[in-house]
């Protein structure tokens, strides 16, 4: 099967999957109790107010309509009006998105180190101290809620260090000609030092939170693939030519350890993209997580329908991407 058609092939496939994830949350977002229109307005707003506003949004048309309606707007790209602001919902998508990203790959970044590096030394000394304090981190860190590291690291170092700010993406007073969105590459762009370092502050907190969750996940999966192939007869031909520790280690072990994980490790960055609700909302992040969260308190519902879109497709997007570098990367793998 060739490129074009294996990508054409995993289109189709994922559209159903969507369709089927676009009719839960239309539906239930309409069963479940509340009202958008007195979320907007407030429950003192005058009768006729209150039906001007459902009449102009079509909640007086029949669910079934409205679900149609919206179907063909999402068949043209149209993810539709958000009802609090009047403001196309692709276009806040957009405005947020950059930070949601940006926090992502710094996360995953943090995350790849401590897993690949501390999976892989405590795979090459297991059972001693290492291997073992590298399980007990997985676990430990795995179990703890993201909100709650994220308000420990901000007590700790934004209130009784004072070394580190505890929310937002850049402070006050400092200027950015921002044209990507990505304020560390901005600045960059830019040849903005303070703001370089301003945002990387800003950065660091958020970042380390959702990369030490993230990490134990990593280094679980890089030790225990890593001891696997330890065992293999190829690593043992390197030691016994009397190769470097290291060589063996992370030029044999771990290169061939990589390849069945990577997949893995790749919709973890799609997991994570969408799984930093919690830690956009503890550090007042503008993100996307932090954008669901308003528009679920005000039951925007074209808001939280197409939010949901872009989350599903962003994801259909990366385990593409994932299967075409595993591909590249292993050529046992034929589409």
């Amino acid at each position: 099967m060739s490129l074009k058609s294996y990508i054409i092939t995993r289109i189709i496939l994922a559209l159903p999957m969507i369709l089927i994830l676009l009719i839960m949350i239309f539906f239930i977002l309409r069963i479940i109790p509340g009202d958008p229109v007195l979320a907007i307005l407030g429950g003192k707003a005058p009768l006729e107010v209150i039906e001007a506003k459902r009449h102009e949004l079509g909640l007086d048309k029949p669910i079934v309509v409205q679900f149609l309606d919206y179907l063909k707007d999402v068949a043209k790209g149209d993810l539709g009006v958000s009802t609090l602001t009047n403001r196309p919902v692709w276009s806040e998508i957009k405005d947020r998105f950059p930070a949601t990203l940006e926090l992502t790959i710094f996360s995953f970044i943090f995350a790849l180190i401590i897993g690949i590096f501390w999976g892989a030394e405590a795979a090459w000394r297991k059972d001693k101290s290492l291997d073992i304090s590298a399980r007990v981190y997985s676990i430990f860190i795995y179990a703890v809620p993201v909100f709650w590291l994220g308000l420990m690291l901000q007590l700790l170092f934004g209130i009784y260090l004072r070394w580190l700010p505890v929310g937002g993406r850049l402070s006050p007073r400092v200027s950015l000609d921002i044209k990507t969105g990505l304020l560390l590459l901005d600045s960059i762009l830019n040849w903005n030092w303070e703001a370089f370092w301003d945002v990387l502050k800003h950065l660091l907190l958020p970042g380390i939170t959702l990369g030490l969750v993230i990490s134990s996940i990593f280094l679980r999966m890089v030790r225990n693939n890593t001891v696997l192939m330890l065992s293999k007869d190829f690593v043992k031909a390197a030691k016994a030519r009397g190769l470097k520790p290291k060589v063996i280690l992370y030029g044999h072990a771990v290169r061939n350890a990589f390849v069945p994980i990577f997949t893995i490790m790749g919709m973890q960055f799609a997991l994570l993209l969408a799984g930093a609700v919690l830690t956009e909302t503890t550090f007042s992040w503008p993100g996307i997580g932090s954008y669901l969260v308003l528009k679920i308190k005000y039951r925007d519902f074209p808001a939280i329908q197409g939010t949901i879109i872009f989350f599903a497709i962003f994801v259909v997007i990366i385990s593409i991407i994932i299967d075409i570098v595993n591909a590249l990367v292993d050529p046992r793998v034929r589409y």
